[in-house]
């Protein structure tokens, strides 16, 4: 799936509220969505209704049209996050971030703009996710330019007043002080950092607090001296507004924005996520009720076997429905409280999650009964024709349902130009109806049976003694 948010619901239920992976760092507090974007995000609309340009100096404009309600949102999506920084960068990303609403050219202070964009009725936030940064205003039809004109100071001209970043600094290390305070903060990293073992901070968008504490303002004029340039970058508009009309604004505001010489991605190129040698199992012991449990496998990659992706995601909604056998066998027999799997789409390798959660006196009969669903999966009898294009029927119908929410279908857009292109969101509907069972069968077998994984439990001490799990009961064994 495109957003493992049945995952997520299934840990914040059981551990509080945590920032939880797929990672997004949201700006502004008041409008944070619990991580949220659409739980499927893609294309919804016909290719023909998604309109872009390419500028000359690289910056792509898309545009999806609306005209029932006189609002539009537009978005600056660039090509940064977390899979860009080593440990010494790590969390720059996300600082950078709080500082793009801050003193430009135009405002003399954070105060300032905020007061100026509040005058214009503009609603404003900002996400920081592993493959993609994301900023945006949603405001009425009519303040189209002002919020064009706003968006443009605060990408081209950010001052980086030393005052306003030592406060953000400050934010950002809050942000990571309460992740910490989670429990299931350390169910995500432990998992990050063993399935991503020898680049871990590329798939941390939050950030490391040694790298944050130590920021300066110079690092944050090399964050955008490398990677915000408009041909790292997409404006991406939606709403009440004409394609054509937008273009026009685009070069106008854009247009003369100066391009990199060198595309940042050759010059610093991503790194390769080398494969799991070994399956691995760990006992998390953190101060919770009962037994959280997370299997994680590396998945595929965007642009190189996009043909897995559309199959993860079309079994991972299979499995999701209450009546198939993996919920049944499951949920339905009382051995586990919930259970999820999920897909989460990169370029630079999306994990597979099973997360399930369970009782101290049940987990040694859970893990088992997984690990048996997982190696049932390939079964001809595991899941019907008619479950297999109902899933992908329903898929389509959800994604048409997030179509009517213009201002979240925005950062769906920036997402997916960032981490998978535009052509690969055009095509997406089209390739998931063609998924069928060898694509799905391919799929599991070149990612989950018989593949290194890793096991994790988070689990109280108390709760421990009475489970005894060991590493190798969570790595199937």
């Amino acid at each position: 799936m495109k957003r493992i948010l049945l995952v997520l619901a299934l840990i914040a239920s059981f551990v509080a509220p945590l920032t939880a992976r797929p990672m997004s760092i949201s700006t502004n507090p008041q409008r944070q969505s619990q991580g949220a974007a659409p739980a499927r995000i893609a294309a919804t609309k016909p290719v023909s209704d998604i309109a872009s340009k390419i500028l000359a100096n690289g910056l792509e404009v898309v545009v999806l049209e609306d005209h029932s309600v006189p609002v539009v949102t537009i978005e600056l999506a660039v090509r940064n996050g977390s899979f860009t920084e080593p440990p010494e960068l790590n969390g720059l990303s996300h600082l950078y971030e709080h500082m793009f609403f801050k003193a430009n050219r135009a405002v003399a202070n954070s105060e300032q703009y905020l007061q100026r964009i509040g005058q214009l009725g503009i609603a404003y936030n900002g996400e920081t996710r592993e493959e993609v940064v994301e900023y945006y205003f949603t405001t009425t039809s009519p303040n189209i330019r002002a919020a064009m004109n706003f968006m443009r100071d605060a990408t081209r001209y950010p001052l980086f007043d030393e005052k306003e970043f030592e406060r953000e600094r400050q934010v950002v290390i809050g942000e990571i002080d309460r992740n910490e305070s989670e429990p299931g903060y350390y169910l995500n990293k432990e998992m990050n950092d063993r399935l991503f073992y020898k680049y871990p901070s590329r798939k941390q968008p939050l950030g490391n607090r040694q790298t944050v504490s130590t920021a300066t303002t110079e690092m944050m004029r090399l964050i955008q001296g490398r990677y915000y340039v408009p041909n790292n970058s997409a404006l991406v508009v939606t709403g009440d507004v004409q394609a054509q009309e937008i273009y026009k604004m685009a070069e106008e505001f854009y247009g003369d924005w100066p391009k990199r010489e060198k595309n940042p991605f050759v010059e610093f190129p991503m790194v390769e996520h080398p494969p799991l040698q070994k399956s691995e199992g760990n006992v998390i012991k953190q101060p919770v009720t009962n037994v959280l449990i997370e299997i994680g496998w590396q998945g595929p990659s965007i642009g190189k076997d996009d043909a897995a992706t559309y199959a993860a995601d079309t079994f991972s909604f299979i499995m999701q429905q209450p009546d198939s056998r993996f919920q049944r066998n499951l949920v339905d027999t009382g051995l586990v409280n919930g259970a999820a799997i999920g897909y989460y789409t990169q370029r630079n390798v999306g994990p597979i999650n099973i997360v399930f959660q369970t009782s101290p006196d049940k987990a040694q009969a859970a893990l088992k009964a997984v690990y048996g669903e997982v190696a049932h999966f390939n079964d001809k009898d595991y899941y019907t024709d008619e479950q297999l294009e109902s899933a992908k029927a329903l898929l389509e119908a959800d994604d048409l349902y997030s179509r009517e929410k213009f201002d979240e279908y925005a950062k769906t857009l920036g997402f997916w130009w960032s981490s998978t292109g535009i052509d690969y969101f055009r095509g997406y509907l089209g390739n998931l109806r063609k998924t069928s069972r060898a694509d799905i069968s391919r799929y599991i077998t070149t990612y989950i049976q018989g593949k290194p994984h890793i096991g994790l439990a988070l689990i109280s001490e108390q709760a421990q003694q009475q489970a005894k799990l060991t590493p190798e009961d969570l790595i199937g064994k």
